[in-house]
Formats: structure tokens, sequence, C-alpha cells
């Protein structure tokens, strides 16, 4: 049984620090922040994607303050999701324009108001103290149902400009109140309280004093500055995930099909190659999610040395939805993805990776982009609303130094339009000419629609390492990248000259 979780005689100095750093913190985004609702928005998205988020898991926001936060969370999260924002400032009334999804607690009135509550998520931010760091994360593990995650953000201690500004106020004689932890510290503190998945990375080079031009300017700079080693440690913030260890955990069954214009009508096409701890999950999880839009789905087994093809025959065997194709060498990504488009019949087709299980929750805002009618549904890794964490930092400068040839070759702005999560309109699929027979496919079916003229819209995804459980990437920068360049300058070979080879 929970105590009272915040409020006690023993405790009140420590919900003393959790108020002044919560105003602390507010006053800033307020006074000093040029660009406080988009990063407010960017965390939200952040959020969301880390813990991919499905309709009715409920969330807990602690040290919601004047609930600039909790307002961005309600956007992101549709208002599908109950969300209970709590102050620990006495004196902090309910914020304006909180949606309906919104419980509003202050905490200091309220002591008992948590009591026996349990939560799928809980966030925060600015608010882990050396003052009280311990005791709030050990309340923090309480309120927590077996299995939830925490996202969390700190200052970091080590960012220069904060250096900087500390020393400026100390002359000045306004103290920063604030006892910041380091990355290690505050990884040492939440991995010995029990949670696991546990990391901490450096987030986010976008912070005063950078007014909105320079913002502008550093934005595009910024994910590959929070993934190159040493530089990420100035980085202005501290990412911090946590899980509790979970017991049985029942996962979600409810569906994400809202538009009934794509119930029936589409095709997945999933390239596989020696991908046995991955297909079947990911097919069941599939049908979970998105069953009354599956019109069929095709797995294509790449001459797998594993067990891959037998798991796709029995599952065919299972469900007449399920309808593989079983390759002959050479082998190839490309010759995969180009014999499922061959076989579909969808009104639809959507050509995704094995390893995409965890982010499936996401491909909602794909099946909102066709719905809304653009042609083609990328799913962008570098929309500044993505999550990129502990990515290769070698692929990062080749794919951007990718599509910033591309975007001078072609006069045309776009973000990531290389990654084989896609999903568009059959008409745009037959027009497509595919040439590559690897991973330069993702370009050619990337690029060759914005040069048709169809519509494309990019959403954020996230990736976040790669766990052991989906297995080893079989992508290699150097073996595929002259792919790549051929792509490009066949297509602009094309496009200016009219030349087909």
């Amino acid at each position: 049984m929970i105590q009272q979780i915040f409020i006690t005689e023993q405790t009140s100095q420590a919900v003393t620090t959790l108020a002044n750093r919560e105003q602390y913190r507010d006053r800033y985004w307020l006074k000093r922040d040029p660009i406080c609702n988009d990063r407010l928005l960017w965390r939200a998205q952040t959020f969301r994607h880390m813990v991919h988020l499905l309709p009715e898991q409920t969330i807990l926001e602690l040290g919601c303050g004047r609930g600039l936060f909790t307002r961005q969370l309600a956007q992101v999260s549709r208002g599908e999701n109950p969300i209970t924002a709590v102050t620990f400032n006495p004196n902090q009334e309910l914020p304006e324009v909180l949606p309906s999804s919104v419980k509003f607690i202050n905490t200091v009135l309220e002591p008992e108001a948590l009591i026996g509550q349990k939560f799928d998520f809980i966030v925060a931010m600015e608010l882990l103290d050396a003052n009280n760091c311990a005791w709030f994360l050990q309340n923090v593990y309480e309120l927590l149902k077996p299995g939830g995650q925490i996202i969390f953000y700190e200052s970091n201690p080590w960012n220069l400009v904060l250096k900087v500004r500390r020393l400026i106020s100390r002359f000045f004689g306004q103290k920063d109140p604030r006892q910041l932890l380091s990355r290690s510290k505050l990884y040492e503190l939440i991995s010995e309280l029990g949670f696991i998945r546990v990391f901490a990375v450096f987030n986010d080079f976008v912070y005063a004093p950078l007014n909105r031009p320079l913002v502008w300017l550093l934005r595009n700079l910024s994910i590959l500055l929070e993934n190159t080693p040493l530089i990420q440690t100035l980085g202005g913030a501290i990412l911090i995930h946590a899980q509790k260890p979970p017991r049985v955990v029942e996962r979600s069954r409810n569906s994400l099909c809202e538009h009934e214009q794509l119930y029936k009508s589409v095709s997945v096409v999933i390239p596989c190659h020696n991908e046995e701890m991955n297909i079947k999950p990911l097919i069941a999880r599939l049908q979970e999610l998105y069953g009354d839009y599956i019109y069929e789905i095709i797995p294509v087994d790449d001459n797998s040395k594993d067990r891959t093809g037998v798991i796709l025959a029995r599952l065919a065997e299972e469900d007449p939805k399920i309808k593989p194709v079983f390759r002959t060498p050479p082998n190839g990504v490309g010759r995969a993805i180009a014999d499922g488009y061959r076989v579909a019949t969808g009104k639809y087709i959507l050509s995704m990776d094995c390893d995409f299980q965890h982010l499936l929750p996401e491909l909602r805002d794909l099946f909102d982009a066709v719905a809304e009618g653009y042609d083609v549904a990328v799913g962008s890794r570098f929309s500044r609303h993505s999550v990129l964490l502990n990515y290769p930092l070698q692929k990062i400068i080749a794919n951007r130094g990718f599509h910033a040839l591309a975007q001078i070759l072609f006069i045309r702005h776009f973000r990531d339009l290389t990654n084989n999560l896609k999903l568009m309109r059959r008409e745009v699929m037959e027009n497509l000419q595919l040439t590559q027979p690897g991973f330069a496919v993702n370009a050619e079916t990337g690029l060759q629609p914005l040069l048709m003229g169809y519509s494309i819209k990019e959403v954020p995804i996230s990736w976040i390492n790669r766990t052991p459980d989906m297995g080893i990437s079989s992508f290699r920068l150097v073996k595929v990248g002259g792919g790549y360049w051929q792509v490009l300058l066949r297509l602009w070979l094309k496009t200016v000259f009219g030349m087909k080879r």
C-alpha cells in the first residue's frame, strides 16, 4: 500500500525543493527561452515516440507548474490518454485552457490525491535535485505500474553556457539555487533503485542565448551534435529513460484504425533476411493494431539461412491474408522490395522493415497523411519532432550529406526520404522504376515520387538504439553507399537532360 506519497512532516523540505525547481523552470521558459512552445512540443513528441504511446495509457506529469508542457502533451496524445498533472507549488491554481483529458492536482493542498494510483508513464522536467533525488525517485517508482516507464529532462551541469551564466549570476549575487546532477550520477541513482532499461543521453543544442534566427540555423545541426562523441556532452539537457521491471504486462489490443476509407485496402510489404526473431511478433502486432486496414501481408524471404522461411510458411497456413514470397538468389533488399511490390494488389502499399515492431503505434501518422489526401507518407528519422538516440554518427553524416546534395540538385525541400517506412497509393508504386538491388532502393522509392510530382508528407518517427532482440543490422555504409550516389546521378540526368540511363 502506498503511503501518503508526497507530503509528510519528514519530507516537507524535499517538497519545497520541488516547488522551487518548478517555479524556477517556468520563469526561465517564459522569460528567457525564445522558442519555449516549440521546445516543449519537441519534448512532448519525444515522449510520445520513446514510449510508443497507445490510447488509454495513463500519464502522470510531475511538476506541471503553469501547464505549459501539459498542453503540448495533451496535443500530441490526441486527447486519448488520461493525463494527471501534479504541481508542488501551494500557490499554483488550475492553469488556463487545460483540455478535458487532464486532471489537475495540487499535491500540497490534496496530499492524499495520489494514494493508490498507478500510472503507465511518468514525465517530469527539471525536478531532480541533489537534495531530494533519491526520495523523489523512490516515490516515482511506487507510482508506476509494472513495466511502466519514466521520461525526465534535466539541465546538463556540463553545459558551457550554463557554467558561464552561473558565474555571472554569482558575481551579481544571484546564485542559481539548483543542485544539478551529472549524467553519470543520475544513471547511478536510477539504476540503484531497481529500474531497468536505463539510459541517460545528452540532448538539445538549441537554447538561450540563441535568438530565433540562430535557432533556425542550429536546429538542423542539433541531431548531428547530439550523436557526436565528446561534443554531445555540451548539450543543454540530459534526457533520461527508465522502466520499472514488468511482471506479466498485458499489451494493449486497441485498434488504431479510424479512417473507414482505408479499410481492407493496404498491402504490407516486408523484406526479410534472417528475421526469425522479428517476423512473427511483427505480423501479430500489425494485425492487432491495424487489422481493419490490412488487405494482405507480403513478407518477402530473401534467401534466409535461419528459420524465417519455415515460420512464414506456417503463418501462411494459419492466415490467408499472409502471402509470403520466397526469393531465389541473388539476394538484395532492393530485389526483395521490388518482388513484393510486383505481387501486391491493395489500394495502398506499406513498405517496412522487420525491426520496426516497436514503432508500430507511430504508423498512425502515415495513415492519417494518406487519409488527408497525400499520395505518399514517409517516416522521417530527421524531423525535429523525431527521436534519434545513439544513431551511428557516420550514418548521420552520410544521410545528411546525401539529402543536402539532393535538395540542391533537385531544388526541392525534404528531410528524410530514404527510410524504408513508406505508405503510398497503388498508382505511385506502379510508376516506380526500381533498379537498385540493395538498400539504395529506398532512395529510389523516396525521390522518384517527389520528382514525378506526387504529394508527399514526412511524418516523424523514432530510432532509439538497436536492442539484441532485434537481431543484427545488415546495413553496411561502405558497401551500400555507392548505390545511393548512382541513384542521385541517374535521377539528376533524367530530370535535367531527359536521359533514361
